[in-house]
């Protein structure tokens, strides 16, 4: 018998008022488990606008305490308990006085805590000025077993990476979850970074044999300068095994979107297909530990058997 979930992605704008933000995020998430969904994943950073605009000290007062007992962790976990839902929330974490972490919280559907996973790869671009804020991730990819399936989850930045989709799909992940928080600004909006922000996560869901779901905040966001700022483009889709789009927001608009999976499919798919797994060359792959390969060495040798 097919095991079928419904994912749930939240596609929302956010304002200056975090209440306001909050509020809005769990009526969409009640929204989303009245259309059946299961397993429900916020965007990135949901209870703000994208702060990272600017390097400003103020917005070091947005962060928060992540652990079972903190205050926002309990409101998330009654919801999930009364709904019956597995919830993924991002977060901004503050782990001590100095030390940050933009963070996902992973709650079972009887409101149970099953740990946080924290932002590995952080930016440091233009309007991302992500270093200023976030601590690297030093909990390892991971994957949680949650009533409805094994789940793996990343966070924005680190969908670029095949090495983090393909080190949390070896922990078992059934479904790669992905908040985000990405778009343009007025330079780069005719350059096509939605196309291969959207191309490289399928490949992700190719390469390891699993869905990968990514939920992207919408609406504009301005510099506070004024100047510039980030249109976010939306867009919010799960994708197949296989690469197909089974479902995909819109970029302007606030959506919920609920999409069916069938995690029986994946066993499948992964007897039928080798490269995931199997026929690695894990014997061959030593350069990935270098930052860059810059001279190769023709009497060294590489996955000899």
């Amino acid at each position: 018998m097919p095991r079928l979930v419904k994912i749930g992605l939240i596609q929302a704008t956010c304002s200056q008022d975090v209440q306001e933000n909050v509020e809005k995020m769990l009526s969409m998430i009640r929204n989303a488990a009245s259309k059946g969904a299961n397993i429900i994943c916020t965007q990135e950073l949901f209870k703000s606008v994208y702060f990272c605009k600017e390097e400003d000290p103020e917005n070091f007062g947005l962060a928060e305490e992540v652990h079972k007992d903190s205050e926002t962790v309990l409101r998330l976990s009654e919801l999930a308990s009364e709904l019956e839902v597995v919830l993924v929330a991002s977060l901004f974490e503050k782990r001590a006085l100095g030390l940050y972490h933009n963070t996902a919280v992973v709650l079972n559907a009887d409101g149970s805590y099953l740990g946080k996973y924290r932002k590995m790869h952080i930016p440091d671009d233009p309007l991302y000025y992500e270093k200023y804020y976030f601590t690297p991730g030093d909990v390892g990819y991971l994957s949680f077993q949650t009533q409805y399936g094994k789940i793996g989850v990343l966070i924005c930045w680190d969908q670029w990476f095949p090495e983090a989709a393909r080190l949390t799909a070896m922990t078992g992940a059934e479904i790669l979850l992905i908040p985000t928080a990405i778009g343009y600004s007025k330079t780069d909006e005719s350059a096509g970074y939605d196309q291969a922000w959207e191309i490289v996560q399928r490949g992700h869901a190719v390469a390891n044999a699993c869905y990968l779901a990514a939920v992207n905040r919408t609406g504009f966001e301005p510099e506070p300068n004024g100047s510039n700022g980030i249109r976010f483009w939306g867009s919010s889709f799960v994708a197949a095994p296989y690469g197909k789009i089974l479902a995909q927001a819109s970029k302007d608009q606030e959506e919920v979107l609920v999409c069916e999976v069938d995690l029986d499919y994946l066993k499948r798919i992964r007897e039928g297909f080798s490269f995931p797994f199997r026929d690695r060359r894990i014997d061959s792959y030593q350069q990935l530990n270098e930052l860059y390969v810059d001279e190769i060495d023709e009497n060294q040798t590489y996955g000899t058997l």
